[in-house]
């Protein structure tokens, strides 16, 4: 990355961080965007630049970067490794990370959840993930692009992380789902 991306992308951090820090102390709709164009110290229109959708695309600044890091995930895998393990394996690190080294994660979650502009704006972002994940799958597997197997592996496999949330093992949560996506429903139990 040269040095003019490097300033892009450390101003596009700079207005995220500033957002997601302005939000948590008073807010997300007690926020205007010239205010965290200010914390940044950039103007409204620069802000707008790097963030043409609004104020809502602040909070989810690595929407382009995840859905590139799904199809990825699929296109780039291993030879041997199936579609689901390389989500498994994905979010797995995903996870860790996120847990364990972010103490501000459930703050973000929560502040997503408690605001129906940003709930809503995830649901768009999720669906265009779910899309691109599962034409990266059928393109993959050689089927076509509706195919409704490859478009139920993309949308159960992206609600992985969803469903975790909240249980006792959060990691062992996501191997049993990602078990279930990749061997199908055994009606054994597990434990």
């Amino acid at each position: 990355m040269g040095r003019r991306e490097r300033k892009k992308a450390a101003t596009r951090q700079a207005l995220a961080d500033a957002a997601l820090r302005l939000f948590a102390e008073r807010g997300y709709d007690e926020v205007g965007v010239r205010e965290i164009a200010d914390a940044a110290d950039v103007s409204v229109t620069t802000l707008f630049k790097h963030f043409p959708d609004g104020k809502e695309a602040l909070v989810f600044d690595q929407d382009v970067d995840r859905e590139a890091a799904l199809v990825a995930a699929v296109r780039e895998r291993p030879a041997g490794q199936s579609a689901p393990e390389a989500l498994h394996r994905m979010f797995q690190g995903e996870h860790s990370r996120r847990i364990h080294a972010d103490p501000r994660f459930d703050a973000f979650l929560r502040l997503i959840d408690t605001t129906p502009a940003l709930r809503e704006y995830a649901r768009r972002m999720w669906l265009r993930h779910e899309h691109a994940l599962a034409a990266a799958i059928a393109e993959d597997a050689g089927l076509p692009d509706d195919d409704p197997g490859c478009r139920a592996l993309a949308h159960f496999a992206l609600e992985a992380p969803v469903l975790v949330r909240g249980t006792g093992d959060p990691d062992a949560a996501l191997d049993r789902i990602f078990d279930l996506l990749a061997n199908g429903w055994t009606g054994e139990r597990v434990g």
